[in-house]
């Protein structure tokens, strides 16, 4: 079962998810991401949505032209959870290969 994360373990995932910051006004987490072109962003989107639906647990998003705009939250709880920590750990992997 999924559960709320606490506060002090809500801040401490966030430490390790740079460029990732608190919804104001919402228990949830975004990051908007820059990509050269539409191509790219689209192709992002595709393997962020890959990785989503294996996990069952699916972002809010937006795209524009060259920029998606990512809010993770647990609609379940009510909030953030360890699930939208682990999505976005692995959408920054996908936005940065190695």
């Amino acid at each position: 079962m999924v559960e709320r994360l606490k506060p002090e373990d809500r801040a401490a995932g966030l430490n390790s998810l740079p460029d990732w910051h608190l919804c104001e006004g919402r228990e949830a987490i975004f990051k908007s991401f820059k990509f050269r072109d539409f191509r790219e962003a689209f192709g992002f989107m595709t393997q962020v949505a890959l990785v989503a639906e294996k996990m069952n647990h699916h972002p809010e998003w937006s795209n524009v032209y060259r920029t998606v705009d990512i809010t993770l939250a647990t609609h379940d709880v009510g909030g953030l959870s360890d699930l939208d920590l682990e999505l976005a750990h692995e959408i920054n992997r996908i936005a940065s290969p190695a």
